[in-house]
């Protein structure tokens, strides 16, 4: 029997050992990094949920000025039948020439007090197939030990907070554009109010110096 030259064993139990030490390696490496990505992905979802209850109290707060918006016009319409009585008290007659002075609310500014949420605007919440575990797995086995099902497990909970914050994104888009449409909402009252008020305390001027 002829045997092989030793430098040839020898090479051989090197490379050997050096893959060994390589796929080791590698799934150290492997092994942390999705550990890392875990990480990184709750640290997401916490600031995630902070940004959504920031958006919320936000919300409230708009709701919040625009009912005091509407309550001045509210006002503002009760203090114009007073300020007519009193001008025919103090005879001033309001010919039809001169309502042209008096102010005419806008139906579009008022109409519906609500902060524009429709239901065309709701999130579209979308499943993505990925958010089903595969069948094949996320991870190819090479050394089908306890690290690799850690692994597994880990790219598993990855990829469904990937979906919950996708979810989360579009929930903070779909709020940013309704709170902005309100924000429009409240300008348009805001200054409706400025020019009502302006008005009536021109009507105002004009009676006390009638008196």
């Amino acid at each position: 029997m002829i045997e092989a030259p030793s430098d040839l064993v020898n090479n051989g139990m090197c490379n050997e050992v050096y893959s060994l030490e390589a796929i080791e390696a590698s799934t150290k490496k492997s092994l942390e990094s999705t550990r890392r990505m875990l990480v990184l992905c709750e640290e997401s979802k916490e600031a995630g949920i902070r940004t959504l209850v920031a958006l919320d109290d936000q919300g409230e707060q708009l709701e919040g000025i625009e009912k005091g918006m509407d309550q001045i016009n509210a006002d503002m319409r009760e203090a114009e039948k007073n300020l007519t009585g009193m001008e025919k008290c103090c005879g001033l007659c309001v010919l039809p020439c001169q309502k042209t002075s008096q102010f005419k609310e806008d139906e579009g500014t008022w109409k519906g007090n609500g902060d524009g949420k429709v239901v065309g605007s709701q999130p579209q919440r979308v499943i993505d197939a990925n958010g089903a575990i595969a069948n094949s797995g996320y991870i190819a086995r090479i050394t089908k030990d306890a690290r690799e099902d850690e692994m597994e497990d880990n790219m598993q909970q990855v990829n469904q907070m990937i979906g919950n914050l996708r979810n989360m994104a579009i929930d903070m888009g779909s709020e940013i554009e309704n709170q902005n449409r309100q924000l429009d909402t409240i300008n348009q009252k805001a200054t409706s109010n400025e020019t009502r008020i302006g008005m009536a305390n021109t009507r105002a001027g004009k009676i006390l110096r009638a008196k």
